[in-house]
């Protein structure tokens, strides 16, 4: 669905896009995270034709995105930042969206509408900025994507509509195949609805695996011996981050589940449990280890 290969961007001498390499595939939903000036934004708005690359390609389904007016028909992209016109009603920016749109669904709008509860008649730009949002998704899935770009994308909805929308988005997924990229710093929220993720960092991505996959590589391993940990022990783990508790030790550790519980159990240890870690705790890890530091991480 989208394939981007050898991306590059800068502005003057800043480098924002530096050799950035994804794939998504269709009907997934991909999330992309990353810290602060990762360069997430700007790598959306060369996927949405907004920018235009300085080199390496971006396509959707096969087609280059930059001015490709008939491609853009079947995406949408909701970003933090919305644009109304200062006098339309959502109803008459419904209407301009069907005019525009040749797969616009006023069955679905009317179906939607149910769910927002928002009066068509009200000026959009006087809504709040949540109101702002629902109306945002609102009317983005009435064009019925093949494609759906979100950037913060439940930013100032409240917990309920969170997962309203959520349930809406997954549903398309479900019933019409629709690919979903997401950009969030919500890291609890994108690991109940995303399968895939990718960590971008300095401007490229710096791990990109299903999310079952990410979870299956790094490890929180809480050990107690009689005593202190055997140096040998420590040796053979691949260990990311140290804490300790009392007499309890704490590693964030790579590798299988498997190979960590093989070489845990030669050292016969009191305490030795591998625990799953969040989406989160991997962001915080696998960035650790670039140089992205962190202080104080209580375990």
């Amino acid at each position: 669905m989208i394939s981007v290969e050898n991306l590059n961007k800068s502005f003057d001498k800043f480098k924002a896009i530096n050799e950035l390499s994804l794939k998504v595939e269709k009907g997934s939903v991909y999330g992309l995270i990353g810290p602060n000036g990762a360069g997430k934004t700007t790598f959306i708005k060369i996927l949405m034709g907004i920018y235009r690359q300085d080199s390496g390609s971006v396509r959707v389904n096969d087609e280059n995105v930059y001015e490709n007016s008939k491609l853009k028909q079947k995406i949408v992209y909701i970003s933090d930042d919305l644009f109304f016109f200062t006098t339309y009603s959502i109803i008459e920016t419904a209407k301009y969206y069907a005019d525009i749109y040749e797969n616009w669904d006023w069955d679905m709008f009317e179906k939607l509408r149910d769910i927002f509860k928002i009066d068509v008649k009200r000026r959009c730009k006087r809504l709040s900025k949540g109101m702002q949002k629902q109306v945002a998704f609102w009317l983005g899935m009435c064009i019925k994507p093949e494609l759906m770009v979100l950037d913060e994308p439940v930013d100032g909805l409240d917990p309920v509509m969170r997962r309203n929308t959520w349930a809406v988005i997954l549903q398309e997924v479900a019933e019409r195949n629709m690919t979903v990229l997401v950009s969030s710093h919500n890291l609890r929220e994108l690991e109940d609805v995303c399968d895939h993720v990718g960590i971008m960092f300095n401007g490229s991505i710096v791990l990109e695996k299903a999310l079952d996959d990410a979870k299956g590589e790094i490890h929180k391993v809480q050990t107690a011996f009689n005593g202190c940990a055997p140096k040998e022990f420590l040796s053979e783990l691949n260990i990311l981050h140290t804490s300790k508790f009392g007499s309890v030790e704490t590693y964030i550790v790579k590798g299988t589940a498997e190979e960590i519980k093989n070489k845990g159990a030669k050292y016969d240890p009191l305490i030795f449990d591998i625990l799953p870690l969040t989406l989160e705790e991997i962001f915080i890890y696998e960035l650790g280890g670039l140089g992205y530091e962190f202080e104080n991480i209580l375990i």
